[in-house]
């Protein structure tokens, strides 16, 4: 049986990439391009406090969520997989971050940095998705569901706050990076969510056959 560490340590690594951290790094460069770098780190802390938030809430509502709108998890695996493929695949072609202009009315760590940026479509749809299943994946894993829960919560909060720490030293990792650096990272990181993305449709459709 795979241990608490192992399994916690490889959710962290998971979610961080769903988070797509390079391809967030590249935009938030260039979308606070001429600002301080004061101003610049709070809007990075902000941002990965937003970042945590709609993820936390986000997870631990997906079974009441679907619920609330009578949504098979396996019909939503399927279309979340889409939704996420299409992000990867996006992710892999473009060669060039659009320049989102921030919106000085709002908080723009809220909207656009945090939502859709870092926690896009595909994401939204993987956190419910996972959250739906947390006492499923408990039984299957061999796990007490309260201390998966815990578990799962704890590699929400940390992939979150790896993000906040990349966007906090963003100027000295585009430095070492160099922007065609980021791009090539943020192609990686796209293969690695169309792969993912291809198992949660895996799932889906494994579950609506009944094969196990």
């Amino acid at each position: 049986m795979q241990s608490l560490f192992t399994f916690g340590l490889g959710l962290v690594v998971k979610l961080f990439l769903l988070l797509t951290p390079f391809f967030v790094l590249s935009v938030f460069v260039s979308s606070c391009d001429g600002m301080e770098n004061k101003s610049r780190k709070k809007l990075a802390l902000r941002t990965g406090f937003s970042v945590i938030c709609a993820c936390v809430v986000l997870y631990l509502f997906g079974e009441i969520i679907f619920d609330c709108l009578g949504i098979s998890l396996n019909a939503f695996r399927i279309g979340a997989g889409l939704v996420l493929m299409l992000n990867g695949i996006d992710m892999v072609r473009s060669s060039q971050p659009k320049n989102r202009q921030l919106d000085e009315a709002g908080d723009p760590a809220v909207v656009p940095l945090a939502i859709p940026t870092t926690v896009g479509p595909g994401t939204i749809g993987t956190l419910l998705v996972m959250g739906a299943s947390c006492a499923e994946r408990a039984a299957a894993a061999g796990f007490s569901r309260w201390i998966f829960l815990i578990i799962e919560v704890c590699a929400v909060i940390l992939s979150g706050t790896g993000v906040a720490v990349m966007l906090f030293f963003s100027e000295t990792l585009n430095r070492i990076f160099k922007d065609k650096g980021v791009r090539i990272l943020s192609k990686l990181t796209g293969m690695y969510i169309v792969a993912l993305a291809a198992q949660i449709i895996f799932d889906g459709v494994r579950g609506f056959l009944n094969i196990r």
